[in-house]
């Protein structure tokens, strides 16, 4: 059976493949290829301008040409040769050699990959797709998200709306604010997420230089390591190192992506939660079907399925977070078929992004619903009326309003002026009192 989007075993790469796509330029097995060839070129062309080698100008120019021009076709030679050499790694080193050979530079052959382990090209490669794919994929997204979710926020800033602590109703609040806390708990989770560098190794077979030095006893191979990465790749240089990036600051980031989910979750379960209680409804579109039996059924599936996509992300990237670390003595293998992975959560992840966004624009405030679920709750204004008694030196006002409102139900604006009324307290006190009412008791926050 050939390989489709209906025949794929991922939906990854069959029923989401049009929605994620653009992702295989960071996470492909030709991605890897791609930015394989981008480290060996960087690196052959620093040692170049360090004068270890003469390389013509015209080589230089076919072989950055070579990289910007990179594609399927350049990457099927690649898995060509490696059918041969069973070692993919080696298989972008002798691509290399040929293109040189090709562009006269057969003189130059041989500093292509000069004293690197593999470690040293996919230590580097997989980071700087990983640096891109946040860069140019998941951070625009999740900022736009974001911004999304403030612009609502101020349009329903003045929303009064029945809080409910424990499922149960409580202190009234505004719906804009609501929105407010998920803004402000992303912002606080991206800033923590920018935090975390973008490094890689690169310091030979075992992270001591070996070959390099033999060869060149008297260069600062790790000053020259460390500019190679930064100044050519934009990546911090680990400085200890086994033959592997020892992945701290790439599970960090997991970790921090992650807790983003974990956020965006929490947004997803409480607008569920919403649509449930009608404070929202939700646009339609002609010719769709939300159940095979019921024809009314409108369903909160966006906000669903970015709750299934972020759950699955999430489990990945908690295993990619503990299993990349650890790692037997210099080296095993087992973060190779680990790293190969690191797509799919990120797949995930922005397949959830994008399910918020639609779920966020079918939202219609249902107003009537929200106000009169406030006027149904009187007894939230008890926790105001008893404050403002404590205020005065009421004696028990707690107890009071306890035994008023606790478990009763029926509790309106009659019953609660009725209550004022038989305070012994002045008359000034009892119009304070009897101004409180559920859509305007909602406090303040700072403006936005």
């Amino acid at each position: 059976m050939e390989l489709s989007t209906l025949t794929a075993l991922s939906p990854i790469d069959g029923r989401y493949r049009r929605q994620v796509q653009g992702l295989a330029d960071y996470f492909s097995e030709y991605a890897l290829m791609k930015y394989r060839v981008r480290v060996e070129i960087a690196y052959l062309l620093f040692l170049a301008q360090k004068r270890f080698f003469r390389l013509p100008a015209a080589t230089a120019r076919h072989l950055q040409a070579l990289e910007a021009d990179f594609g399927p076709d350049e990457a099927a030679r690649i898995k060509a040769i490696e059918a041969t050499t069973n070692h993919d790694v080696k298989a972008v080193e002798y691509f290399l050699k040929e293109e040189l050979e090709k562009a006269g530079g057969a003189a130059a052959k041989e500093w292509v990959h000069f004293g690197l382990t593999s470690q040293d090209v996919n230590n580097t490669a997989v980071p700087l797709s990983w640096k891109e794919a946040l860069e140019f994929e998941y951070l625009p997204a999740l900022l736009n998200l974001n911004q999304e979710l403030r612009l609502l926020a101020s349009t329903w800033k003045g929303i009064p709306m029945l809080a409910r602590t424990h499922g149960q109703p409580a202190s009234p609040t505004r719906l804009g604010k609501e929105l407010m806390v998920f803004v402000e708990r992303l912002y606080n989770a991206i800033d923590l997420l920018l935090q975390v560098p973008f490094t890689g190794k690169f310091g030979g077979a075992t992270g001591n230089f070996n070959a390099h030095v033999v060869a060149f006893p008297k260069k600062n191979w790790p000053a020259l390591a460390d500019e190679f990465l930064e100044s050519s790749l934009g990546l911090q240089r680990q400085q200890f190192t086994t033959q592997i990036e020892h992945y701290d600051n790439l599970a960090a980031q997991f970790d921090a992506m992650r807790r983003i989910n974990t956020i965006l979750l929490d947004l997803c379960r409480d607008l569920w939660s919403y649509i449930s209680h009608d404070y929202f409804k939700q646009k339609t579109k002609k010719g769709e079907v939300g159940s095979s039996a019921m024809p009314h059924k409108v369903n909160p599936i966006d906000f669903e399925n970015a709750e299934g996509n972020l759950g699955i992300a999430n489990a990945l990237f908690e295993h990619l977070a503990a299993k990349l670390p650890v790692s037997r003595l210099q080296r095993d293998l087992t973060d190779s078929t680990v790293l190969r992975n690191l797509g799919v959560p990120f797949a995930h992840t922005i397949l959830a992004f994008r399910s918020i966004e639609k779920g966020l624009g079918k939202l219609v405030l249902n107003n009537d619903k929200i106000r009169r679920d406030l006027d149904d709750n009187w007894a939230v204004v008890a926790e105001a009326v008893q404050t403002i008694l404590r205020r005065e030196n009421y004696p028990n006002p707690y107890e009071a309003l306890k035994e008023l409102t606790r478990g009763k139900g029926g509790i309106n604006r009659e019953t609660m002026h009725r209550f004022i009324d038989g305070l012994s307290v002045p008359a000034t006190l009892k119009k304070e009192l009897k101004k409180i009412s559920p859509e305007n008791y909602t406090g303040v926050n700072p403006e936005w």
